[in-house]
C-alpha cells in the first residue's frame, strides 16, 4: 500500500468545513469520527502520532475534540492550518446557534415549541446524569477518588462552594496525595497506544518532524505576544466602549475564567457557568439554562457552544445597545462569549505543540488532574440534581411534582444506560413526547378535562 500524496491546503480546508458541519455526538464521537476519517480512510496521520496529540489535548482545559483539530492542522499546513481547522469546527455551530437563540427568545412561547421544549428538559437530566455515570466509572478508580466526588458535591450542593474553589483544592489534595500515595493517583492515558496500524500514513510513525514544528524559543515568545495582544486588545477595546462593569467587557473577562476551567470537559464547566451567568449576572434564569444545553445537545461542535446561547441571552436581556437593537445586541455578545472562550485553546495547541513533537513518548494525566477529575464528578452530580429539581419540581418541592416530566426523563434515562441510545435521538423522541402531551392536555382542556 503506498503512501499518500501531500495534502494541499485547499483539501484539507474543505474538510474541516465538512467536519464543522457533522461534528454531532459529543466529543467522543466528534474524535471518531476525526479517527475515522484521517487515520482510517484518509491515511492523513499514523494512529500513534494521532493518539500521542489526543492524549496532549486530554491535558488541556478546553474542548479537547476541537483542539485536536486545531493541532492536526498546525501539523500538516503550519499556524495557518491549525487556525483554519480549529475556526471551521466552531463556525457553524456559532451561527446555528445564533439563529436557534433568537427563535428561542422570539417564539419560545408558542404552544408548539414550548411542548417540545417541556420533553427535552427532562432528557436533559437525564443526560447530565449519564455524563456523571460515564466521567466516574472511567475516573474513580479506588476509594480515595470517590472520596474525593462525594466532597466535591457536598461543597457546591451544601456549602455553595465556586467552582473554581473546587478546583484548586483538588488540584492540591492531589499534589500532596500524589506523593503519599501516588498509586492512588496514577491515571493512564485515556486512549492508551495504538493497536492496529491502516498502512503507510502521511504523517507516519517515523516521519520526521516538519521544521515549523520545531520547539524555538522565539516562536514560543511570538505566540504567547500575539496571543497577549488578540486578548488584551480585545477585552481593552470592550472596557474602553462599555466601561469593566458593562455586559459586554463582563462577558469577555467571564468566559476568559471558564476557559481556563474546563477541565474534564464542557459539562464539568456547566456549574461554573450556571453559578456566574444565572446567580451572579442574572444573565439568564435557569430554565433558560437548561433549554440552552437541550439545544447545545442538538447541533453540531463542541457541547461548550453552549456559551454562545448564553452570550446571546446575556446581550438580550441586558440591552448595551439600547431596547431596539435586541438581535444586535445577542449576536454580539454571543460572537464575544465564543471569541473569548476558544482564544485559549488556539494558544495551547500553537504554543504547546512543539514540544509535544519533541517526543512522541505517551502522555499521562498528572496526579493534581486526577484529583481535579474526580471532584468534577461530583460537581457534574451536583448539576443533574440542580436539573432535576427544576424540572421535576417547577414550583419549587413546595409545589407540584410533575410525573409526566420524571416519565420522559426516566425514559430518557433508561434508553441512555439499558440500551446505548444516542443523545440526539434520545432527544427527538422526548421532544416529540412533550410536544404529543402538551397537545393531548390542550385538547382535553378545551374539552373540559381537567388535567
Amino acid at each position: 500500500m503506498d503512501r499518500p500524496q501531500p495534502v494541499s491546503f485547499g483539501t484539507a480546508f474543505i474538510f474541516w468545513l465538512k467536519l464543522g458541519f457533522i461534528s454531532f455526538g459529543g466529543p467522543a464521537g466528534q474524535i471518531a469520527i476525526m479517527h475515522q476519517e484521517l487515520v482510517e480512510r484518509r491515511r492523513w496521520i499514523s494512529e500513534r502520532r494521532f493518539l500521542h496529540a489526543l492524549n496532549y489535548c486530554m491535558l488541556l482545559p478546553g474542548p479537547e475534540a476541537q483542539q485536536l483539530a486545531v493541532y492536526l492542522g498546525w501539523l500538516m499546513h503550519r499556524s495557518w492550518g491549525g487556525v483554519v481547522a480549529g475556526l471551521l469546527f466552531v463556525l457553524p455551530s456559532l451561527f446555528l446557534l445564533i439563529l436557534l437563540s433568537w427563535i428561542y427568545l422570539s417564539f419560545g412561547q408558542v404552544p408548539a415549541v414550548a411542548g417540545v421544549l417541556y420533553g427535552i428538559k427532562p432528557a436533559v437530566t437525564a443526560i447530565v446524569l449519564f455524563a456523571a455515570h460515564r466521567i466516574g466509572s472511567r475516573a474513580l478508580k479506588n476509594g480515595l477518588l470517590w472520596t474525593l466526588a462525594a466532597l466535591a458535591f457536598l461543597a457546591i450542593f451544601v456549602l455553595h462552594a465556586p467552582f473554581p474553589v473546587i478546583v484548586l483544592i483538588a488540584a492540591c489534595l492531589g499534589i500532596v496525595g500524589g506523593r503519599i500515595a501516588p498509586d492512588k493517583f496514577a491515571v493512564g492515558g485515556g486512549h492508551g497506544a495504538a493497536k492496529q496500524s491502516y498502512g503507510p500514513a502521511l504523517i507516519d510513525d517515523d516521519t520526521p518532524v516538519p521544521d515549523h514544528a520545531r520547539f524555538s524559543w522565539p516562536h514560543l515568545l511570538k505566540i504567547v505576544a500575539v496571543g497577549l495582544i488578540l486578548w488584551g486588545g480585545a477585552i481593552g477595546w470592550l472596557c474602553g466602549h462599555y466601561g469593566w462593569n458593562g455586559t459586554l467587557t463582563q462577558i469577555g473577562w467571564f468566559f476568559t475564567k471558564a476557559a481556563l476551567l474546563t477541565f474534564g470537559g464542557a459539562y464539568a464547566v456547566l456549574p461554573y457557568v450556571y453559578q456566574g451567568a444565572v446567580e451572579h449576572y442574572h444573565w439568564l434564569s435557569a430554565t433558560q439554562m437548561i433549554d440552552g444545553l437541550a439545544l447545545g445537545e442538538t447541533t453540531p461542535g463542541p457541547l461548550i457552544m453552549i456559551v454562545t446561547f448564553v452570550g446571546f441571552l446575556g446581550g438580550w436581556s441586558q440591552l448595551p445597545f439600547g431596547p431596539d437593537a435586541l438581535l444586535t445586541a445577542g449576536t454580539v455578545a454571543a460572537v464575544i462569549a465564543t471569541y473569548f472562550t476558544f482564544l485559549p485553546s488556539f494558544l495551547f495547541i500553537l504554543a504547546g505543540g512543539p514540544l509535544v513533537e519533541s517526543t512522541h513518548g505517551n502522555l499521562k494525566f498528572t496526579a493534581p488532574l486526577s484529583a481535579i477529575t474526580a471532584a468534577v464528578v461530583g460537581v457534574i452530580l451536583n448539576l443533574a440534581v440542580f436539573f432535576a429539581w427544576h424540572v421535576f419540581w417547577p414550583q419549587g418541592f413546595t409545589g407540584h411534582f410533575d410525573g409526566i416530566a420524571a416519565l420522559i426523563g426516566a425514559g430518557a434515562l433508561l434508553t441512555l444506560f439499558r440500551y446505548k441510545g444516542g443523545v440526539i435521538p434520545v432527544i427527538v423522541a422526548c421532544g416529540v413526547a412533550g410536544f404529543l402531551f402538551t397537545f393531548i392536555k390542550a385538547w382535553l382542556t378545551q374539552e373540559g378535562f381537567m388535567l
